[in-house]
């Protein structure tokens, strides 16, 4: 039996006990997995904004309430109904997060965590002072939901409502992950240098997984409201919010799954904890906040990855999704650039300065790169080589001169403007997300070549244009020889397999220029030769090359053409040969004026 028939009769027996729930348990029981799967919705946001993308939210029960409230409002005041309701109440909040995540999502560090407690905070005392919200009394008489003319005024009727929406949300989310934006979302972690090097916008990237888990709370909002039949600020509160991020890290940070898992641990535990404190002290509130306290210091010291990371101990499983399994090949290939002809000026570096404050980095630099040749940068350590290269793919912006590339000036370009340019580059501390597979990690290289949104990659409308990226990964990873481990985790590899990683992820973007940025640093003399034979075949194959590196010897048999930097300035530009017969190149590297 294979795998995926195993996942698709195993979740056949999850759905057919789900649906057996109203017929097996009382009212009571009912509710609570009703409650469970209200809180799984927003998990799921969770989870995606949070445990996979590392942004870290606390005020997620703002969002609940604010769709709860909303079409609690436009049902009590106008009579509309429910479902005509429910549009109303997510574009509310989809509103209000772009709003919110327009003023916090650019704030780094302890910030952002910090900016979210404040609207946590604030949305709920805004509900209770609002008279045309019921105030503090919250509002009452809500409709319930209705199917073909008939309220689902009971609990078991509200059931299956609830966990259909928590199953096509939680498809939409799974089939979201696996996309090209799913890969996006996936290299949030990785830092905005890592997203723009690939043509991605990092902040827009950030603001729609950030409107789209708001969006998933509102549709837990809608569903409260009319489930419930009343609406009031307290269960909308901070410390719900920080609720809702107890049972992300319980059920498993990165996994969908685990949003089911800690929403059920969590609620169930309530659940008892109310039912069997109080017969043993009459502080049961203040009880039940050490008992969670405890238990969630246990599980950071045994499970960090929630109850799902002590299953996958067990059951081990490496990184693939669906369509990076598919060997289907795609109807016709990834679009190319049109390669410039072989001599023609490609990158032009005029009298480049980079001053910090009183230290001059780079001091009126300046030299060239044609198409078809492999030039190195190369020179000692300070030498200024780093803060060049981040000056050329526009990471560090120019104090004066001007930087060309294919006849436009760059100069004040960002560096996402200059990837979608053409120009590919690799990182001097490898920037690739350990968890994804290689797979993953080089078909993000190709993201500025898709097409395909949050909406369509959620929808699965996106399967032939993932054939297509995933074909083109492949033929990137065979080109650097690593073919047969393309489902491996890549935090897995070598660090010297890791750097070719990075170049077929450059490679996939079709670089018209691709810049490697210290590619044997760290690397074993096997490794260096590996490399070196790679860099060759590209070559050959017309890719122009330039390689920012402080071992000349490695540089030397691989270039046409050296451009030596010491202390920030230019000291020679010419070929490999003449290199070593030069002063002033001999001075840098040995120490030696003769």
């Amino acid at each position: 039996m294979t795998s995926t028939l195993k996942r698709r009769l195993g979740l056949l027996v999850v759905m057919a006990a789900l649906a057996s729930v109203p017929l097996l348990f009382g009212s009571f029981t009912v509710s609570l997995f009703n409650d469970i799967g209200m809180a799984t919705l927003v998990v799921l946001g969770l989870v995606l904004l949070s445990g996979v993308a590392g942004i870290t939210s606390f005020g997620h029960a703002a969002f609940v309430g604010i769709a709860a409230y909303a079409t609690a409002w436009l049902n009590t005041q106008f009579a509309l109904s429910p479902w005509l309701a429910l549009p109303c109440a997510l574009a509310v909040t989809a509103l209000c997060a772009v709003l919110i995540g327009a003023l916090t999502l650019r704030l780094g560090g302890h910030y952002l965590p910090l900016s979210t407690i404040a609207w946590g905070l604030s949305v709920p005392l805004l509900f209770g002072n609002l008279t045309m919200l019921g105030r503090h009394s919250g509002i009452s008489d809500i409709a319930p939901l209705s199917v073909a003319g008939r309220d689902l005024m009971s609990a078991e009727a509200a059931f299956y409502v609830v966990w259909i929406m928590v199953g096509l949300v939680g498809l939409f989310c799974h089939h979201l992950l696996n996309s090209r934006m799913g890969r996006a979302i996936r290299a949030v972690r990785g830092g905005d240098v890592l997203l723009s090097s690939v043509g991605a916008n990092s902040f827009h990237v950030r603001l729609m997984l950030f409107v789209f888990s708001a969006v998933l709370a509102a549709l837990s909002g809608w569903l409260y409201a009319h489930v419930n039949r009343f609406v009031s600020p307290a269960p909308f509160s901070l410390h719900a919010g920080i609720d809702y991020m107890f049972m992300m890290v319980v059920g498993g940070m990165g996994q969908l799954v685990g949003a089911v898992a800690g929403a059920t641990i969590v609620l169930a535990l309530k659940n008892v904890l109310q039912d069997v404190l109080p017969l043993v002290s009459q502080h049961a509130a203040q009880i039940q906040a050490v008992v969670f306290a405890a238990l969630f210091i246990l599980l950071l010291q045994n499970a960090r990855g929630g109850v799902l990371s002590l299953v996958s101990r067990v059951l081990p499983r490496r990184p693939v999704s669906p369509a990076a399994a598919s060997t289907e090949p795609a109807s016709e290939p990834l679009e190319r650039r049109t390669m410039p002809t072989k001599g023609a000026a490609l990158l032009s570096v005029d009298a480049v300065v980079k001053r910090f404050k009183g230290l001059v980095a780079v001091n009126e630099v300046g030299f060239e790169v044609r198409a078809g040749e492999m030039v190195g940068l190369i020179g000692p350590n300070g030498a200024g080589k780093s803060t060049m290269f981040n000056l050329i793919t526009g990471t560090l912006g120019l104090t004066a001169g001007r930087v060309e590339f294919l006849g436009e000036d760059i100069t004040r370009r960002s560096q996402r403007e200059i990837a979608l340019m053409g120009m590919g580059r690799t990182f001097q501390h490898v920037k690739l997300r350990p968890n994804m597979s290689v797979l993953d990690n080089v078909a993000l290289g190709a993201h500025a070549r898709g097409r395909c949104g949050m909406l369509r990659g959620g929808l699965a409308l996106d399967r032939e244009e993932e054939r297509r990226i995933y074909d083109e990964a492949r033929r990137q990873i065979a080109r650097i020889g690593l073919t047969g481990q393309e489902l491996e985790a890549a935090g897995s590899m070598p660090l010297g397999t890791q750097r070719l990683i990075e170049i077929a992820r450059a490679l996939a973007s079709d670089p018209l220029l691709l810049i490697l940025d210290e590619p044997a640093a760290g690397l074993r003399k096997p490794e260096k030769t590996a490399l070196a034979e790679l860099l060759r075949r590209l070559r050959e194959e017309g890719v122009t090359i330039m390689i920012v590196e402080h071992d000349m010897d490695f540089v030397m048999k691989l270039v046409d053409r050296l451009v030596v930097m010491n202390f920030g300035t230019k000291l020679f530009d010419g070929a490999p040969q003449e290199a070593r017969a030069d002063k002033g190149v001999r001075a840098a590297y040995l120490g030696d004026a003769a």
